[in-house]
């Protein structure tokens, strides 16, 4: 089949070509300017993707940086809390010592320590070994300890004064 095209339908083909070669155009420029802008926005958000990464990098390190610390500080605070109970330990056995030691007297040889006992009759006892009396023992008198053979004082008033070597 031949078809016979005439001057004017081939003039409104050519036009009808030129109008979709131009809408062609049209479509082609809007989809470059969109790609285009996907691109941007792809890149953009790869770029943010990439500072987001390199911050959370970041900040991973400063957590890891926090927990050493944090152990070396469990650490540090449990070894505190040994000392603590070690020198709350210390402070017992001290202040039962101290309650033992409140009653403790000082048997003076003429004015000199001698030896120290936790009461005075422990202290009479220990002195009759060297040969004072269990029963002549009295109120001190005002003659200077140098000149007393035995004297027993509180250890207490004998520690402070003088010393220690008044009695």
């Amino acid at each position: 089949m031949i078809r016979v095209i005439t001057q004017t339908r081939l003039a409104a083909l050519q036009g009808n070509v030129a109008r979709y070669r131009e809408r062609t155009r049209e479509v082609q420029a809007a989809a470059d300017a969109s790609y285009a802008g996907h691109l941007r926005a792809a890149w953009a958000l790869t770029a943010e993707v990439e500072a987001a990464e390199r911050e959370a990098e970041s900040h991973r390190a400063d957590a890891e940086i926090l927990r050493e610390i944090l152990e070396l500080t469990e650490a540090l605070l449990a070894s505190a809390r040994a000392t603590v109970t070690e020198q709350a330990a210390r402070i017992d056995a001290l202040s039962g010592d101290l309650d033992a030691m409140a009653g403790a007297v000082v048997l003076l040889h003429y004015g000199l320590l001698h030896s120290l006992h936790p009461d005075q009759q422990a202290a009479e006892k220990h002195a009759a070994t060297f040969g004072a009396g269990l029963d002549g023992w009295g109120p001190v008198s005002d003659r200077p300890a140098a000149e007393v053979a035995w004297r027993i004082a509180p250890l207490s008033r004998w520690a402070v004064a003088d010393g220690g070597g008044a009695g």
